[in-house]
């Protein structure tokens, strides 16, 4: 073999190695997974090594979690109208995901406050009177300068951080935020539609009470990057989406794993987070349609379990 030939198979294997794109058959098969693994320059995975137990919590004060639903974009319809400034502003009727979010809390032990005013999140101060930041559908640009610095510390100080449905439509330009939810992020959807969820690992409070396969309507989120150093704790079975996963971008879904739920230890802290969350229905007070239930308990396990009330990640 010449020195050339030689060269140019050791770049051919290097293509490879690298998740060269599959033949149109196989990514028809397999999905778009192999979409880079980018290093975010923190200790992340599911090693608990990666937490910093600092002494900033303490469990005996009772558990206390802040919703933060800003949009900077587009807003879903279960946020309802914006709320005013400061903490604790009047919820309507219409706010129905926050509302959803205060219920949970008072049937399963935490208490909430919640915000839509980027000065409450200024302070890392602030952020350590609570367990966990949630996140729920906030939309692009939602944090200024202080709030991302404060954000940051809370979660190096062993903070805990959900993140729901549009939290992957947030600051797409912060790379350390885009590590915090898996290393992965938003790229597109397909049509709003029916599907089956499979629990892909039991062992996790927030998982350890569903059904293996479970019913949901949702947007179902093709992903770029494909999370990654993370466990996946549930997936949504492309095969029975009746109007297929191919997003309004072109994404030809994840195939035979497309992952909805996941959790990881990230850069100090906890963060567990859901792709899942459309539709106001899964927020209602009597959850009647399909799937509501089940992703209520999801919820439920994964707030606590990031806010270190529950085994974390397991």
């Amino acid at each position: 073999m010449t020195a050339i030939t030689s060269a140019a198979a050791a770049a051919a294997m290097t293509v490879l190695a690298l998740g060269a794109p599959a033949a149109a058959n196989d990514r028809d098969r397999t999905g778009a997974r192999e979409l880079g693994r980018p290093d975010y320059g923190v200790c992340r995975g599911v090693r608990p090594q990666c937490y910093h137990d600092w002494g900033n919590f303490d469990l005996a004060q009772g558990i206390r979690v802040l919703v933060y639903s800003r949009t900077a974009g587009p807003r879903h319809a279960n946020l309802g109208p914006a709320l005013a400034p400061g903490m604790n502003p009047p919820l309507s009727d219409a706010n129905v995901a926050q509302q959803g979010i205060v219920r949970l809390g008072q049937r399963n032990g935490w208490t909430t406050d919640w915000t839509e005013d980027v000065t409450q999140l200024s302070s890392p101060s602030r952020l350590f009177g609570y367990n966990a930041i949630i996140f729920l559908s906030t939309t692009r640009d939602t944090l200024d300068d202080a709030a991302q610095t404060s954000l940051r510390q809370y979660i190096r100080g062993g903070g805990g951080f959900v993140g729901i449905h549009n939290a992957f439509g947030t600051e797409y330009n912060w790379p350390w935020y885009e590590g915090l939810l898996g290393g992965a992020n938003y790229y597109d959807h397909g049509p709003y539609q029916p599907g089956t969820v499979r629990t892909v690992d039991r062992h996790d409070v927030s998982t350890k009470d569903l059904p293996g396969r479970w019913a949901f309507a949702d947007e179902w989120y093709n992903l770029v990057p494909y999370p990654s150093e993370v466990r996946t704790l549930a997936e949504v079975d492309e095969s029975t989406l009746p109007r297929g996963v191919r997003g309004s971008m072109g994404h030809p879904g994840h195939g035979d794993h497309h992952p909805v739920t996941w959790c990881q230890y990230y850069d100090g802290g906890r963060s567990w987070v859901t792709t899942l969350g459309h539709d106001a229905t899964a927020f209602a007070a009597k959850p009647t349609t399909p799937g509501a239930a089940e992703f209520q308990k999801l919820l439920v396990g994964g707030i606590r379990s990031a806010a270190g009330v529950e085994p974390f990640c397991r």
